[in-house]
């Protein structure tokens, strides 16, 4: 039968037998180009049994579509989300039951954390945490993969989308830096990741002097306009969070409190510790899944018809103009999730093997050998990740301060502590990757100035959810 179609086809008035060649080339052509396009798919697999996840982004295209697999796997997912929980017709609960039914797994649950609120976010880390089980070994930021466009701008002013961009990278530092306490606490034989999903424009503001200081946030509190081009905005907040999360496992590794896992006295394991790779038991990587049609392509051309902001028909008309070229050239959800399964897939350098038995005891058996040796791919820490590798993304340093020589003052006898005594730092050496450890503390630094001003916009109030709100999309960070 299909060489009976070939023919009529081969044979066909619409296809002329001459044009056959060149349609059988164009169509080997597109298939080749889409597969190129999907990326690489993880060679790994892990059980997620007992393992708990806390991620945000969960309600997105691509955190459906990770959550479902993570879910699928057995994962206990945590999914944040300022919409109201407590209704059972909220879109977040029905979207919950969902994936309960067809995953099934009931360990699936929705908590009230609203990413725009810096109250809100400490709310949630000081209930969790008060809990008797509050454990955490994944912590999955996909809130800021969600790009915002040019196309934006018909329906969203200039200053508000970069409100919008620089309100979301506050909420994963506040997010992260409340929840880090806790996770220091853990055992030291715990397998913690961060990972947080950047997009592709990272490069944009790599090879540029991009703005360290969050211009939305300044101690003047006015919001400055903007003039860098969208793609240049969007690789701005991109790689300063690739930068934060770099320092981020820069100053885990120099805690003084040495988190390698130690032997127990009465257990039959020893762990292999790579000290050159990994000096605390969590790991910081940033992750880019690439151009995806509807977390990339749809934003940029504010096509998403359920969006909040509002939407422009004609570019909803491109969007669905374009699908065919951009199902040939941009990913699909579960290929764009291929990078993250990856980083929560990867063993790192802690490695619990069997203890070496002794080779002239008479009851030894063999030794198997492969057994003693580390994977030849480790979860690197403090890494970006895209296609399931780590990239290799240079980044200018900080010129150098300049030297400006003072008067030292006296120390103050009268006030609390000794004369002569400092506050003790961190020694954190100086790796060279995305900056050094200059830029590091430089983007830090910036994070923190502009947490405290977006805590002063936002005094505490009461953050729990309306009764009659069921809405679970973003809204605008000016408000």
């Amino acid at each position: 039968m299909v060489l009976g179609i070939l023919d009529a086809v081969y044979h066909s008035a619409y296809f002329p037998s001459n044009y056959f060649p060149h349609i059988l080339v164009s169509g080997t052509l597109g298939l080749a180009l889409r597969t190129i396009s999907q990326g690489r798919k993880t060679n790994r697999d892990r059980d997620l049994h007992a393992r708990v996840i806390l991620m945000t982004g969960a309600f997105t295209p691509l955190g459906m579509t990770v959550m479902a697999n993570l879910a699928g796997r057995g994962a206990h997912v945590i999914a944040l989300t300022e919409g109201n929980v407590a209704n059972p017709q909220s879109q977040s609960s029905i979207l919950v039951d969902l994936l309960r039914d067809t995953t099934k797994n009931e360990e699936i649950y929705a908590e009230h954390c609203d990413l725009y609120d810096p109250s809100s976010i400490k709310d949630f880390v000081t209930k969790f945490m008060s809990q008797d089980k509050h454990r955490i070994d994944v912590v999955l930021l996909l809130h800021e993969y969600q790009h915002l466009g040019p196309f934006k701008a018909l329906t969203t002013s200039k200053e508000d989308l970069e409100l919008e961009r620089q309100t979301l990278s506050l909420a994963s530092f506040h997010l992260v830096t409340t929840l880090l306490p806790g996770l220091l606490l853990a055992p030291p034989e715990r397998d913690i990741r961060i990972i947080s999903a950047v997009n592709r424009f990272y490069a944009a503001a790599a090879t540029a002097r991009f703005s360290i200081p969050f211009s939305a946030f300044s101690t003047s509190n006015a919001t400055a306009p903007t003039t860098d081009p969208v793609f240049v905005a969007e690789g701005t907040r991109a790689l300063k969070t690739v930068i934060f999360m770099r320092h981020l496992q820069r100053v885990l590794d120099a805690l003084p409190t040495a988190q390698i896992p130690k032997t127990d006295a009465a257990s039959s394991h020893i762990p292999v510790v790579s000290a050159a790779s990994q000096k605390s038991n969590i790991v910081a990587v940033s992750v880019s899944p690439g151009l995806s049609r509807v977390a990339t392509v749809a934003p940029l051309l504010n096509a998403d018809w359920t969006s909040p902001f509002g939407f422009s028909y004609f570019g909803l008309f491109l969007y669905l103009a374009l699908q065919l070229i951009l199902r040939l050239t941009t990913k699909s959800a579960a290929s764009a999730m291929q990078t993250i399964l990856h980083a929560i897939f990867l063993p790192t350098p802690f490695k619990v093997i069997p203890p070496i038995p002794d080779e002239n005891a008479e009851s030894a058996g063999p030794i198997d050998r492969s057994l003693l040796e580390i994977p030849e791919e480790v979860l690197k820490p403090g890494a970006l990740y895209a296609e399931c590798s780590v990239v290799k993304l240079v980044v200018p340093a900080l010129p150098p301060a300049p030297q400006v020589e003072e008067d030292k003052p006296q120390p103050d006898t009268k006030g609390k502590g000794k004369a002569g005594e400092e506050e003790p730092t961190l020694d954190i050496p100086d790796d060279g990757e995305f900056g050094g450890e200059a830029m590091g503390r430089a983007v830090w630094e910036s994070y923190e100035a502009a947490v405290k001003v977006w805590q002063k916009r936002h005094p505490k109030e009461d953050t729990r959810p309306p009764a009659e709100s069921n809405s679970d999309g973003p809204k605008s960070a000016s408000t």
